[in-house]
């Protein structure tokens, strides 16, 4: 017998609504965030609650960390209240006649977590002067980390998110996502993000599940899926790819930070961290250009030299733009460029060029 994967969380999900299907196979990292993202009406949220056993889907099967929750060939449900789930919907759905205190309480009886765990969830998520307040004396982005903590309090092994950003503006949108961070890396806890916003994907998740009319079309780590150009255009074209690496030193006089990356080093425009602290950033690939020698004498301080690994066409027409797949020596960058400037410069998978980029963008 086939033992239990206790580091992933595996999903077979089906159902038939009307005109809709679902037919999702998921296999997800049993820790970090991974993002389900797709157009409104794919199927997203129908996913989070059935993993959350709010909608009993048939002839489905869910499995998470060892533990099956579901499996209809065996007749097995267990119902959502015995799954050790932290739910937390696009407005918080925090007690209206409670106060955050009282909110709180709620979360620690359901899994009777004690006052340590409830100081360490009000640190991580900023909370501990809302105590008194009820939520509509809350902005959005408070109610939104409240209901973090509480969801926190119920000792999950696993936490959901239903587009949890979908309500805020952009500036409670920019104050929520460190609280988010936090919650990602230091709680230990794996996370279901639910998206159809290509910044908190980016910035957030580690994995990514690209769902399509019901079906996933890809799944990987981020880095990995960002830089695929077989996939369908659930994506905007310009998004780029995100890369990982570690802070170096600081110019000081210049207020740039070195960071090391697999293909060599970039320099960003971003104030000291502490040396061989981990960093993601956005290099989108209309900020790459490409040319066959290392150029001297530009503006641009950002070189790699790299390798052409495919190259995809986004129109038939000679006047349409060229995406192109590279590798720099492990860091996979894409650069958009005019179907002309890739027919005139002969680009073909092997090639040796050098990239040029223009913008780094620091996410964390």
């Amino acid at each position: 017998m086939k033992e239990p994967d206790t580091s992933r969380i595996v999903a077979r999900f089906h159902a038939a609504r009307g005109a809709f299907r679902l037919d999702a196979d998921l296999d997800l990292p049993g820790k970090g965030a991974s993002a389900i993202f797709g157009p409104s009406g794919c199927g997203k949220t129908t996913i989070l609650r059935a993993i959350a056993g709010l909608d009993r889907l048939a002839g489905s099967f869910l499995e998470v960390a060892g533990e099956v929750w579901q499996d209809e060939s065996r007749g097995l449900f267990l119902p959502a209240h015995r799954r050790a789930i932290g739910y937390v919907f696009q407005e918080g759905n925090l007690f209206p006649h409670l106060t955050v205190q009282g909110n709180l309480e709620y979360g620690m009886r359901r899994r009777g977590a004690g006052a340590e765990a409830r100081e360490h969830a009000m640190r991580l998520l900023g909370i501990g002067h809302l105590l008194g307040r009820t939520p509509r004396h809350l902005s959005g982005g408070e109610r939104q980390r409240v209901a973090l903590a509480r969801a926190l309090l119920a000792a999950p092994r696993l936490v959901l998110l239903d587009e949890p950003l979908a309500s805020l503006d952009a500036a409670r949108k920019r104050e929520i996502l460190p609280y988010l961070e936090s919650l990602r890396d230091e709680s230990g806890i794996p996370i279901v993000l639910v998206s159809h916003a290509v910044d908190e994907v980016v910035r957030f998740a580690d994995h990514l599940v690209l769902l399509d009319r019901g079906s996933v079309v890809g799944s990987g780590p981020l880095g990995a899926m960002l830089a695929r150009l077989d996939l369908p255009d659930i994506l905007s074209n310009d998004i780029g790819v995100v890369v990982e690496g570690v802070a170096g030193d600081f110019d000081d006089a210049y207020r740039l930070l070195r960071l090391e990356v697999p293909g060599g080093s970039l320099r960003v425009t971003h104030p000291a961290v502490p040396r061989g602290r981990r960093m993601r950033v956005q290099i989108q690939s209309r900020d790459v250009s490409l040319c066959f020698e290392q150029p001297t004498g530009t503006s641009i301080v950002n070189l790699l030299p790299a390798r052409v690994v495919s190259i995809k066409h986004e129109a038939d027409a000679p006047g349409g733009h060229s995406l192109v797949l590279l590798d720099a020596a492990g860091t996979p960058l894409v650069a958009r460029i005019t179907r002309f400037s890739c027919d005139r410069l002969g680009l073909a998978p092997d090639m040796a060029v050098w990239a040029q980029i223009k913008a780094v963008a620091v996410l964390t």
